[in-house]
């Protein structure tokens, strides 16, 4: 069974089909020590085909494996890119440019302020740049700014809005001020040529995001240096599930293909800037200038890469947003081959941890989840590369010139 996503209604659940465990089990030199446990290593992936009319237009056909939204896995940094598409919106709601340099203050003990960023050409913080260091290695205090300025509340109530009603975004990343204090987002302003422009004062979030029951993982984790032999409670931790990440790279990919009331309120610069710095390699940009000394290309390209570290082909795009923590691995792309005119989108999580154990260091990304990932894009970009297209794509709306 296939579906076919024009006919979905916002809030629609993806099913279980064969197609994918089918494409899986011929080969199982790469496959099968996932098929044989897949509820050990939690695997979830949604794959879309897409075939173009003669005027371009996009058609989708989406199979899944194992899409379950029951199943909670950690979403690690794929909460980063709604965060880019919706600073872009608010500021486009507040009519100031993505560029405008951005000043962060402190109120409270757990608290940072920011009112330099070396890493900028101009040394100035800005919504533009802390969005290119997240799209291009996953910057964590860049989200955490980010974050401050969406504000919990409204950070999930605009992803509610657009039908992405299961996602729960409550926390920053790589922070340890707990639960209450992530409710607090700190003041922020903007200022242009020495004049402020707009100011948001600190925010506190009354509303609560329940998980509709504990989430408790794993058999132990590390407590300041010790082993607690519980599982690990997940219930207030971020919840991004698969059929909403995959919803939302489409919603960003293929605007007009979704309905109005899902869509963010971005112009074409917007999009063209995500595309770019989604796509591109640290080696191509010159701020940071330490992305091109410190990051290979497939630094943080999972899926058919495998996070491998030698030099990528450039024909080959993907845009994407992936993630690690707690023993979960996450890719999200759109991938594009602009020689061959293949284009598709996948989106997967493997769990890890074999020991159980979360906090102690020792998931099993290496050989586990990046050889799934690579394994998982390979098979299926293979499967891209037999099948009968009605027409070559003209992918042209995604080729981005990659400077800076």
């Amino acid at each position: 069974m296939s579906l076919q996503l024009a006919a979905l209604p916002i809030h629609a659940q993806y099913y279980p089909d064969n197609f994918i465990e089918k494409l899986l089990k011929k080969h199982p030199e790469r496959f099968s020590q996932i098929l044989q446990n897949p509820e050990k290593y939690k695997v979830q992936v949604l794959y879309t085909k897409i075939d173009r009319n003669k005027n371009n237009v996009p058609h989708f056909t989406t199979h899944g494996y194992r899409v379950n939204t029951g199943e909670y896995f950690y979403p690690a940094s794929t909460v980063k890119l709604p965060a880019v598409a919706l600073a872009f919106e608010k500021l486009n709601k507040l009519g100031i440019d993505k560029y405008t340099p951005m000043f962060t203050d402190a109120v409270r003990p757990e608290q940072t302020a920011v009112k330099t960023d070396t890493s900028a050409e101009n040394g100035l913080p800005s919504v533009a740049h802390y969005a290119k260091k997240i799209l291009l290695a996953s910057d964590n205090d860049a989200f955490n700014r980010l974050y401050e300025f969406i504000g919990q509340q409204e950070f999930n109530d605009s992803l509610h809005s657009k039908g992405f009603k299961d996602s729960r975004i409550l926390h920053r990343l790589d922070s340890p001020i707990g639960p209450e204090n992530n409710r607090y987002t700190n003041p922020i302003r903007f200022e242009k040529d020495g004049r402020i422009v707009f100011e948001q004062p600190a925010k506190y979030n009354e509303m609560e995001y329940h998980a509709p029951a504990p989430i408790m993982l794993g058999k132990g984790y590390m407590k300041d240096g010790a082993l607690v032999n519980e599982p690990f409670d997940f219930t207030k931790k971020n919840f991004f599930p698969l059929e909403e990440q995959h919803r939302l790279l489409r919603t960003l990919f293929f605007p007009d293909q979704v309905p109005a009331s899902q869509r963010f309120n971005l112009t074409e610069e917007d999009y063209r800037f995500m595309y770019q710095y989604m796509s591109q390699f640290p080696v191509e940009t010159s701020y940071p200038a330490s992305y091109t000394d410190d990051y290979y290309d497939g630094f943080v390209k999972f899926l058919l890469f495998g996070a491998t570290k030698t030099r990528l082909p450039r024909h080959i795009r993907l845009f994407n947003k992936c993630g690690d923590a707690y023993g979960f691995l996450l890719d999200n792309a759109y991938i594009a081959d602009f020689e061959k005119g293949i284009e598709f989108m996948v989106t997967a999580v493997i769990y890890c941890n074999e020991d159980g154990i979360f906090n102690d260091n020792k998931y099993d990304y290496e050989t586990v989840g990046f050889p799934f990932m690579a394994n998982l894009g390979k098979t299926i970009f293979e499967y891209e590369l037999e099948r009968k297209r009605p027409n070559r794509p003209d992918l042209s709306r995604f080729e981005v010139q990659y400077d800076k």
